[in-house]
């Protein structure tokens, strides 16, 4: 198909397919459907998350996308050591590729993923007079200080927080993910913030659709048909509030007809399988991330699906996984801050409940209301999957991010070819 101008779209990022995490699906999944209308180029590295020892073409091309992996190492990210060390080598070979091959007038969309990566990326897209598009996954240095990396107030702290100031307000648009992502970065750089722009993830609307219970593979063969099942899937890192989901499950180990499965992986995946076995709790589950292909069937083995932040996530983390929990018409328990989007959108939408993070008595509260309120779990179903059809498919999404880089390329240097 015939490209919009002979400008180039690169999308810079640490994950991109064969890397089926959150962002790198997601990345892969803007990069593509931009590709339908514009040459799209993407510099990546090697798997690093799910797939890392998966060894991809250094260079490809995939779905109308030309593909170039940047050297890096590809040690085990959940090491901290290691991860700083990708963390380097990944910002710094993306970064020489970047002066190497990116042109003037060229649009690039970077990510947070690594966090030095827009930093870098910045420098070279004034060195190359190209457009600059940041989509912030997570903001820093709040994130850190979530996760416990990093103490509120401290030199560290103050110092990311005015780099991060600075870069908001250089770059030529943002992307965040949230209004309350939104409201976070505003208040960061004030008057400047005519830039931000919302574009949320999406659904797999195609993918993932309500099941039949009955006939649920994963709930079979796991001999949990017959029970209420309490889901959470996804990331298990460090701004996750696993601890109080292990605790509800041990208030509720009485009643046994409520069971709890876990699918996914993270930092906190060894801690929950020792606190699990410790406690000695045959509630729960523990399942590896599953298949793409099968996600429509593991997010529709569940009753009720519980997404948890520790506190003071709210604006610092999107989550992308709300969305295709919704597609499964599963209703969600939100354990996070009231003024996340995730909070938000399941109050707003009526499709769940919010309960403030480290509550797990109140988490074990309205698990019990929802097993007693079977119908009114059928009714915040319904209400789910229509809410995604309409407000957040795929096709929805990428025409926003469509208009943005249709508004970028007119926007930017007449001049062709390298700068001089």
């Amino acid at each position: 198909m015939a490209r919009s101008n002979d400008k180039c779209i690169w999308v810079l990022s640490e994950l991109y397919y064969p890397e089926e995490s959150a962002t790198g699906y997601n990345v892969t999944k803007v990069a593509e459907g931009l590709a339908l209308r514009h040459r799209v180029r993407v510099l990546t590295a090697q798997p690093t998350y799910k797939a890392r020892g998966t060894r991809a073409p250094k260079d490809e091309i995939r779905n109308n996308v030309q593909i170039h992996r940047c050297a890096a190492t590809t040690l085990d990210k959940d090491i901290l050591a290691f991860r700083l060390v990708n963390l380097f080598t990944i910002s710094i070979s993306i970064f020489v590729n970047a002066i190497k091959r990116i042109n003037r007038g060229d649009v690039v969309l970077v990510v947070t993923n690594p966090p030095t990566l827009p930093f870098l990326v910045f420098l070279a897209c004034k060195l190359r007079g190209a457009k600059l598009v940041l989509r912030i996954e997570d903001v820093y240095p709040e994130a850190l200080v979530a996760a416990g990396f990093a103490k509120q107030g401290s030199v560290v702290v103050r110092a990311l927080d005015l780099l991060h100031r600075k870069l908001y307000t250089g770059v030529d648009r943002v992307i965040v993910l949230g209004r309350d992502m939104m409201q976070l970065v505003q208040n960061k750089i004030g008057n400047n913030a005519a830039h931000l722009t919302i574009i949320t993830n999406w659904a797999d609307t195609d993918q993932i659709v309500p099941l039949p219970r009955g006939t649920n593979a994963l709930l079979q063969r796991h001999g949990i048909a017959e029970k209420f099942v309490v889901q959470y899937s996804g990331n298990m890192g460090r701004t996750h509030d696993i601890e109080s989901l292990v605790q509800c499950a041990k208030r509720l180990e009485s009643d046994d007809q409520i069971h709890f499965l876990f699918i996914g992986w993270g930092a906190k995946e060894p801690w929950l399988k020792k606190s699990v076995q410790e406690l000695g709790l045959r509630n729960v589950i523990i399942l590896p991330p599953q298949p793409r292909a099968d996600l429509a069937v593991s997010l529709n083995a569940c009753d009720v699906a519980i997404i948890s932040f520790v506190s003071g996530m709210s604006g610092v983390s999107v989550p992308s996984r709300m969305y295709n929990i919704m597609a499964a018409g599963k209703p969600i328990i939100a354990v996070a801050d009231k003024s996340s989007e995730l909070a938000q959108m399941v109050e707003e939408e009526n499709v769940g409940w919010v309960v403030e993070p480290e509550l797990p008595e109140r988490i074990a509260e309205v698990l019990l209301k929802a097993k007693s309120h079977r119908q009114l779990l059928v009714e915040m179903s319904a209400r789910a999957s229509t809410c995604v059809v309409e407000k957040y498919s795929e096709e929805a999404i990428m025409r926003k991010y469509e208009s943005l880089m249709d508004s970028m390329q007119s926007n930017s240097s007449s001049g062709s070819g390298n700068p001089a």
